[in-house]
């Protein structure tokens, strides 16, 4: 019989201790890895998403729609403003990336799309497209996709929201998971 150990064996890391692994400010835009929310409907997923791309080195884009700006301040609870880019035409914005030779990767429901599992690192200039959350990504930008990436699920639900989904596939591509 082993004898038990009288305390925690797993120790927390302070406040203090976190501060220091991490980066003192704020990171730049690197132009490698963006989250593109570009039909959103709930401002509390905006926050959500901008604390991941602070976290995985990555920059959100959002369209110019006049509850934006305030959903990114009440839901940023990071001491630094995050890396942000603004579009007006969200179809328009993706044929621009399209010409300009970046990845284009769309967290879709479809027949041709790949498991999260199989979606490896970005290598490249990547935004990832995240659609409405009712209605997915609109007819007239899934042809602007590279490919689309399915988040696989037991439950009854058909999708899960836009900060979760963004998030999971953000952590896939930064190469943290």
């Amino acid at each position: 019989m082993s004898a038990r150990k009288s305390g925690p064996s797993i120790r927390t890391r302070t406040p203090g201790e976190l501060r220091r692994a991490r980066r003192p400010r704020s990171h730049a835009c690197w132009d490698r890895l963006y989250v593109a929310p570009l039909w959103p409907l709930h401002g509390a997923n905006l926050g959500t998403l901008a604390r991941t791309c602070d976290a995985t080195g990555a920059c959100l884009t959002v369209p110019r729609f006049p509850w934006v700006p305030e959903a990114l301040a009440r839901g940023n609870t990071l001491r630094k403003p995050p890396c942000v880019h603004w579009t007006g035409d969200p179809v328009g914005w993706l044929e621009r990336q399209r010409e300009c030779g970046t990845r284009i990767v769309g967290v879709e429901l479809a027949d041709e799309a790949i498991r999260l599992a199989d979606l490896p690192p970005a290598r490249e200039r990547t935004v990832i497209v995240l659609g409405h959350e009712q209605n997915g990504i609109p007819p007239e930008a899934l042809d602007l996709l590279d490919v689309c990436v399915e988040i696989p699920m037991v439950g009854t639900g058909a999708s899960l929201n836009v900060a979760v989904a963004g998030s999971l596939v953000l952590y896939k591509l930064a190469g943290l998971l």
